[in-house]
């Protein structure tokens, strides 16, 4: 047997002969590797067929779980192993708390990230059918979602407990949305937006939800991005979940110009672990 052992001056050290691993039950190896990451877990199960099947076993998946699994899972689902019960977390997002969120893991990580429905958050005016509406569309996770109709005074605020992030983790934040008509008076302009924990400074930038083209556009704003399942996304800000015990305040914020804006459809907000720049 031939196992890659680490780097050297960056060139990879290959030891010949049998892997001191391979003495050890399978058991044991499973419980080493439940203290790795899921990524982790994945490139040990090539190392040889004994770290294949240790990989396979529910000891080590249980741990990239999160404790409160079992609440999260429909009844009707059923699943032949812990492993094949994570892949569907982070592949199959869940409804909770009653359908006002969306809950998933990061692959890699088994970090959670959560999506908030806009019924989450506060809608200056939404309350009002001229201005704002609730719509249903197949193409959303939730069952209502908001619709702008036209406002001159375009507000947003909301927030979470960071009891339902992972702790020690750097999270980015992000308005999920689609536009009709280039979002009138709105889409082009620069939007004011924060995130931070209550009672801490926040993280402020400038958004897009469209973008003007060619010389107007201003460089010290953040750009939608398009997304794999047909919506946009724009940054809102991070912050840092240190201890699960605090509160996240978030903002979207338009109010310096008169013109009625109207054409944006918000799906939710969504708390996904930083990727490193």
């Amino acid at each position: 047997m031939q196992t890659t052992m680490g780097k050297k001056h960056g060139r990879l050290i290959n030891i010949s002969g049998p892997s001191p691993f391979d003495s050890l039950p399978v058991d044991c190896i499973s419980s080493i590797i439940s203290f790795t990451c899921p990524r982790d877990a994945c490139v040990a199960a090539s190392v040889s067929k004994t770290f294949e099947s240790a990989v396979k076993s529910d000891t080590v998946w249980e741990k990239f779980l999160p404790s409160e699994y079992a609440s999260l899972i429909p009844q009707s689902r059923v699943f032949s192993s812990k492993k094949e019960l994570y892949f569907s977390l982070c592949d199959d997002p869940f409804l909770i708390e009653a359908g006002k969120k969306s809950f998933w893991l990061e692959k890699t990580t088994g970090k959670r990230c959560i999506m908030l429905s806009p019924t989450e958050v506060t809608i200056i005016w939404g309350t009002s059918p001229q201005y704002w509406r609730w719509i249903s569309i197949p193409e959303s996770r939730f069952e209502k979602i908001a619709e702008l109709l036209a406002v001159c005074w375009f507000e947003i605020r909301g927030g979470m407990h960071t009891r339902y992030l992972s702790p020690g983790t750097r999270y980015s934040v992000y308005i999920v949305f689609k536009t009709k008509k280039g979002c009138p008076n709105l889409g082009d302009s620069p939007v004011d937006a924060g995130v931070g924990l209550v009672g801490q400074e926040s993280s402020q930038k400038l958004i897009y939800f469209v973008g003007p083209r060619g010389r107007g556009r201003r460089r010290d704003v953040t750009r939608p991005k398009a997304r794999e399942d047909g919506w946009m996304e724009a940054e809102l800000g991070e912050f840092y979940n240190d201890s699960c015990c605090d509160d996240i305040s978030l903002s979207v914020v338009k109010t310096n110009t008169p013109h009625w804006k109207s054409g944006l459809i918000i799906q939710g907000f969504e708390f996904r672990p930083t990727k490193p720049r």
